[in-house]
């Protein structure tokens, strides 16, 4: 049994912390589990994109935002959002190595793909 593909958008940053967490393990946690997983940072969490700032994340009980956010880098695709990359003045020399940017087109393509499951942080 193949495995579905996994889109998780996360729109918390740290003013939610758990919420954050969650989405970032649920992906990493996917990439583990052999799905082909893509996780979009939106909203706040788009300050995860830049160097440093996963690093700097803390919850009590939850894994380094960092490993979580380096497995999928590994194993997966990451991806910053335009419009909260542009709300941010975040540009693409800005970003960690392996994140792209994309807008709402490539969200909903993958999204609708077939055989896909899409959570929401």
């Amino acid at each position: 049994m193949s495995l579905p593909r996994l889109v998780v958008k996360v729109t918390a940053g740290a003013e939610a912390a758990e919420r954050c967490a969650q989405a970032f393990t649920v992906a990493a946690v996917g990439v583990a589990s052999g799905a082909e997983v893509s996780l979009w940072l939106t909203g706040e969490a788009a300050w995860f994109a830049l160097p440093g700032r996963a690093e700097s994340f803390e919850l009590a009980h939850s894994p380094p935002l960092a490993d979580l956010l380096g497995a999928v880098l590994a194993g997966g695709q990451v991806t910053l959002c335009t419009q909260c990359a542009v709300r941010r003045e975040i540009s693409a020399d800005d970003v960690r190595d392996g994140i792209r940017i994309a807008g709402a087109q490539t969200f909903v393509e993958e999204a609708l793909t077939e055989g896909t499951q899409a959570l929401v942080y």
